[in-house]
């Protein structure tokens, strides 16, 4: 028997479609970015988050303001980064936290005043109450759980990521890099804009690589100028050959770059921690991961 709707619960995806739809309203207003978006995807436990939190310190170190958006329903990207338990717990995800939003983004429905949300220094407030500052600097926002559909899906969640996201007008030096739940079927047309790169992670398994054929298809739909492949956990010579035939027979092998990270134990053994990555220069992940983020500020370009 199918439960009635709940009214707190219908009260609330209002509230997000008008947020949401506020905030579109204002992005048609802003100048263009001198910053880059990078979306980062692939199967479940192909590395995505570990990547992710990877890429966002070194940039980071490079000087660059980071903000890494976890937009995995996992929820681990804060953990991943080094953040502590203590802080970690007292992160209320953006899509729970509508009455902050409203204030910070003057996006409360009906009204017409507003403060200017962005990557730059006078928001530290924002980012202590949404979320957190991380390890070497990087911000962090917790978009919380969103619910998995079909591509074009206007859910609440969906649509307020994609009006935030995009509300972030960037300026040069300032990076974003959303770590995404697996597959890239929820990330709609409207909110791929300003993604110009896309990361996608495959182990090398058919169904891994079949997922980031999947993923990278759909990327080149919605105008994703650079996606870049990343084979990761490879024990042997053999495995990055077996990805190759696999792509071949799915038809498929339009990538701007490929990267191949041999497997590392330390990875398995401190997941989904990086501290022990970051500190080893000699660790394959490590050195794999300073490759792909001077790729991918070669294509920012």
């Amino acid at each position: 028997m199918t439960k009635p709707p709940n009214p707190a619960d219908e009260e609330r995806r209002k509230k997000l479609f008008e947020i949401a739809d506020e905030l579109r309203e204002r992005t048609k207003k802003q100048t263009p970015e001198e910053g880059f978006r990078v979306v980062i995807t692939g199967k479940g436990g192909v590395g995505k988050t570990t990547m992710t939190a990877i890429l966002a310190r070194l940039l980071a170190r490079d000087g660059y303001r980071v903000l890494a958006v976890d937009e995995d329903p996992q929820m681990n990207l804060a953990h991943a980064l080094g953040v502590p338990k203590e802080v970690r717990d007292k992160i209320v995800p953006l899509n729970r936290n509508l009455d902050y939003i409203e204030e910070k983004t003057g996006a409360r429905p009906g009204t017409n005043w507003g403060l200017y949300f962005s990557l730059t220094p006078d928001v530290r407030d924002v980012v202590d109450r949404f979320g957190v500052v991380g390890p070497d600097g990087v911000m962090l926002l917790v978009m919380g759980s969103v619910v998995q559909a079909a591509a074009g899906c206007l859910c609440p969640e969906n649509a307020l990521l994609d009006a935030v996201i995009k509300y972030i007008n960037l300026r040069k030096g300032e990076i974003i890099l959303m770590d995404t739940q697996a597959g890239l079927e929820h990330f709609g047309r409207a909110l791929a804009r300003g993604f110009k790169q896309a990361v996608i992670l495959t182990e090398p398994t058919y169904n891994s690589v079949q997922v980031a054929v999947d993923a990278a298809k759909l990327a080149r739909q919605l105008g994703i100028e650079h996606v870049h492949l990343v084979i990761n956990k490879v024990k042997k010579e053999g495995h990055v050959e077996k990805v190759e035939r696999i792509l071949n027979e799915l038809g498929f092998n339009d990538f701007t770059t490929k990267t191949v990270i041999p497997y590392d134990e330390m990875v398995e053994e401190y997941d989904p921690e990086i501290e022990a990555i970051l500190a080893n220069p000699e660790s394959p992940t490590y050195i794999k991961a300073l490759e792909l983020k001077n790729i991918l500020l070669k294509y920012a370009e």
